[in-house]
């Protein structure tokens, strides 16, 4: 059985999916890209910032379910350049203990939703 979790702290959907989607004890959380969700805006012009609102509408989603970062066992993140590799990770890195951090894959696309420069998503286990 599935629970949906949806949250007005984090982007509302841009297309048919849901924020995050519960089965059994693992939380599958859909990517999610640097929206503001207070305004509906596009955060950007600083790739340490884009992260940061992406790890924040994160957050929102996990929180949501009453999960938090330490319950994250995937990540997985898109950019739009390898470039800027170092500065997501050093923003990313902040959210967790790096002794328990998650496992993880980073990948350059060519393009993302709205054409912006980064995107992560997340599995959680309860």
């Amino acid at each position: 059985m599935k629970k949906i979790v949806n949250t007005v702290n984090a982007p509302a959907p841009i297309g048919p999916y849901n924020q995050a989607v519960l089965a059994g004890n693992t939380l599958y959380i859909s990517g999610q890209i640097p929206i503001d969700p207070s305004t509906g805006d596009l955060v950007s012009g600083d790739i340490k910032k884009e992260t940061r609102q992406s790890m924040e509408n994160l957050k929102a989603i996990l929180t949501e379910a009453g999960l938090t970062f330490e319950n994250v066992v995937k990540s997985s993140i898109f950019l739009s350049d390898m470039n800027q590799f170092s500065a997501v990770n050093e923003v990313y890195g902040a959210y967790f203990d790096s002794e328990t951090a998650p496992a993880r894959e980073t990948v350059e696309v060519a393009n993302l939703p709205k054409f912006v420069n980064v995107e992560i998503s997340m599995i959680a286990i309860l």
